[in-house]
């Protein structure tokens, strides 16, 4: 059942005017759904208390996608699937601030990297870091992705880093523009959220996350700037979502099967999410240096988490997925075939 305003709602409303500001609160009012967008990704100095700042998870992450806690998976990607591969074109689609474009054009297999995004002034800001570092091979172009005149069969990469998710019509957009864009052969790489459209998580799984929550200590529970105490998890609101990013999870649900019929799969790496991301959001502050009792509380959600995925599918996947020739039918991998390819990493 979608649920259209929750009372996670109202208290996300109210951090968002402690952590960003009243500013910030009524650009959401704006007519145009793309400005909102925009908005939502251009202010530099915004800090929060979601999942991705904990290092003991990022390690998960990496432990889950290498095999290792230490390499993450641009690192992964180049040493396992590009190796000796060089004069390489990537194209980002939704880089933001080019974070992960920038450490894939410290290596020399790329000849060039173009990162494509609305919010200008976190391009500037890429921009300025790539010239601090004399990176020579990436460039930067504020527009909207959708509308930009891509060059058809150009590059060899087209990258996605949690920009696909906002992405409306996945089954087109992915024929016209992922598809057309890369050269026979190339490969489409995604470090994406792939789970429930307008995070309208089923009932079960929000169970399992209160059940998750309601294991750390009341004293990790405390939202980021902020004495309230997180007590339970009622989900996002289709209503505020809109509201705060029209694009936000907008097709997310059609992501892999649109994948799994336009591309072979090489590989895809679950890494979770389904409980912590919700579980960890507003508290992860508390998580950032960790003692014993923290380490024991993290390990906890871990192992709640990893029971979930035994039977659910992931809501996060890093994924690599090949273009074939047209003459070639396109088909899933069946699981054994999936298996001789973890296999021949």
């Amino acid at each position: 059942m979608k649920r259209y305003l929750t009372i996670d709602d109202i208290i996300d409303v109210f951090h968002k005017f402690k952590q960003r500001g009243l500013k910030f609160l009524i650009s959401k009012l704006n007519f145009y759904g793309i400005k909102r967008t925009e908005k939502a990704f251009s202010q530099l100095d915004y800090k929060s208390a979601d999942w991705y700042i904990i290092p003991k998870v990022k390690e998960r992450w990496n432990l889950l996608i290498s095999g290792n806690k230490n390499l993450d998976y641009k690192d992964y990607l180049v040493k396992t699937y590009l190796q000796n591969r060089n004069g390489l074109r990537l194209i980002s689609l939704g880089s933001g601030a080019c974070h992960q474009e920038i450490e894939l054009a410290k290596y020399s297999n790329f000849e060039e990297i173009i990162c494509i995004d609305i919010a200008k002034n976190r391009l500037l800001e890429a921009e300025a870091l790539s010239n601090k570092l004399n990176l020579k091979n990436i460039k930067f172009i504020c527009a909207d992705f959708n509308k930009f005149c891509i060059p058809k069969e150009s590059f060899d990469i087209v990258f996605f880093h949690a920009s696909l998710h906002h992405i409306d019509n996945i089954e087109s957009f992915t024929k016209s523009i992922i598809k057309n864009s890369l050269k026979t052969g190339g490969l489409l790489v995604i470090n994406e959220y792939v789970g429930a459209s307008r995070l309208q998580f089923p009932k079960q799984q929000i169970e399992k996350i209160n059940n998750a929550l309601k294991t750390i200590p009341k004293k990790y529970r405390t939202r980021y700037k902020s004495n309230l105490l997180k007590k339970k998890y009622y989900g996002s609101g289709i209503i505020r979502m809109i509201l705060a990013d029209p694009s936000e999870c907008i097709d997310s649900a059609s992501i892999l099967p649109a994948l799994h019929s336009n591309f072979h799969t090489i590989i895809e790496k679950p890494y979770g999410g389904n409980l912590l991301m919700s579980v960890l959001k507003d508290i992860s502050h508390h998580f950032i240096n960790l003692d014993s009792e923290k380490n024991q509380v993290l390990e906890k959600l871990f192992s709640l988490e990893d029971e979930y995925l035994a039977k659910n599918s992931s809501d996060f996947i890093f994924g690599i997925y090949q273009k074939l020739p047209s003459s070639k039918n396109i088909k899933p991998l069946t699981d054994n075939e999936k298996k001789e390819d973890d296999g021949n990493e």
